[in-house]
């Protein structure tokens, strides 16, 4: 069984959104659930950093979590558009 776990940025930026939208991203993290590695790992500051992204609405949405396979955990860190979402990750 994996544990899912979310940081306030996720928490934040999730409850912003029309409850269409977190319908299609709870779809994401159920999909998450099964393939865990299922993200593009990130190079460099954000090498812990596994990607996904997939559209809402016809926008493109990423949602960045880090996998810790010995622990079984996901967690979830940030969700939003790909504007400044990377330069906003590694802070």
């Amino acid at each position: 069984m994996i544990k899912l776990l979310q940081k306030n940025r996720f928490q934040k930026q999730f409850k912003k959104l029309h409850p269409s939208q977190q319908s299609v991203i709870k779809d994401e993290i159920r999909g998450l659930l099964e393939d865990p590695l299922k993200g593009v790992p990130k190079k460099g500051a954000l090498a812990r950093t596994r990607v996904i992204k997939f559209k809402v609405l016809n926008q493109l949405i990423l949602l960045a979590y880090e996998f810790k396979i010995s622990e079984k955990t996901i967690i979830l860190e940030a969700l939003g558009s790909h504007k400044n979402f990377y330069r906003d990750l590694e802070r």
